[in-house]
């Protein structure tokens, strides 16, 4: 079996993936092909994905670099992570935190990675493959820069609540989601899925628009070991509509945040608390890997 991500492209008849904008089929071959056969599990990466994702068809993908990978994690390895998950009684509520222009609160519940919290072997395991080599080098090879750091966290999100349409801040790069919701704790019609959103050019980033307002939009498929990666640049509207699920369920997911190290311009910054007497390393920073 191969694996592929297609793109539906706006044109003159409707795109069942897009919405608000009439569509024709055009298909943008994101992956080459892979056979899908069983990986040794020497490690949660599949590394044949990883592989088979082109950098340039990355960069080049409408309205921004983005891509829906399926066994990105080893099936092996997905199903160990799913069955250790955190508990939710470890993660601390946000909610109801204003956002910058006038954008509505991204509710849910979130625990961040901080290096020697407790955490079950698989996720242990996991986290380090991320922070290794392998997958540094390929986000850099993906986002072309020479040097790349992360944040991690898990986000748990009740019924009611949404990711307002938004870009991400300067100081990212990019993410990649891993969703972790399966058959059976999730129906899929509950919603949870990341949209990625084209506004056409039309709308500065320092705005709150409705999902209404954009020209065309792409739900990530979520079930099945499935992740998204994207690249921020000023147009990287995305978010994620009202979830609509039982008590007690969550949409549940793990990001990755992407920064691009530059050692030069931290020591100045550095520099320049140090006179004014500030903190050296942020709160954020010092979750930084």
């Amino acid at each position: 079996m191969c694996i592929r991500d297609r793109c539906w492209r706006a044109t003159s008849t409707p795109a069942p993936a897009a919405t608000h904008v009439p569509a024709l089929t055009v298909y943008f071959t994101i992956y080459r092909a892979v056979p899908m056969t069983t990986t040794t599990r020497s490690s949660y990466l599949n590394e044949a994905v990883l592989d088979a994702i082109d950098p340039v068809e990355f960069r080049t993908r409408h309205p921004y670099p983005w891509v829906n990978p399926q066994h990105f994690i080893t099936d092996e390895g997905f199903a160990e992570l799913l069955a250790s998950m955190p508990d939710i009684g470890r993660f601390r509520p946000f909610f109801g935190k204003q956002r910058k222009h006038g954008q509505a609160s991204h509710d849910r519940y979130v625990l961040d990675y901080e290096e020697g919290m407790e955490l079950p072997r698989p996720w242990e395991d996991f986290i380090a493959e991320l922070r290794s080599d392998v997958y540094r080098d390929f986000i850099c090879r993906l986002l072309v820069v020479s040097s790349v750091r992360f944040r991690f966290h898990w986000h748990f999100t009740p019924s009611g609540c949404e990711v307002s349409p938004h870009c991400d801040s300067k100081g990212k790069i990019g993410s990649q989601i891993f969703y972790l919701n399966t058959d059976e704790d999730w129906q899929f019609d509950w919603g949870g899925e990341t949209v990625i959103l084209d506004d056409g050019g039309r709308i500065d980033p320092d705005n709150a628009p409705a999902f209404e307002d954009f020209e065309a939009a792409w739900p990530a498929e979520t079930r099945d070991n499935r992740s998204l990666i994207f690249g921020r640049r000023g147009n990287s509207w995305h978010g994620v509509k009202r979830i609509d699920c039982p008590e007690n369920y969550f949409r549940k997911v793990f990001i990755v945040v992407f920064e691009e190290h530059r050692p030069l311009r931290m020591a100045a910054k550095k520099f320049r608390r140090l006179l004014t007497g500030s903190e050296l390393v942020t709160e954020k920073e010092r979750m930084m890997y």
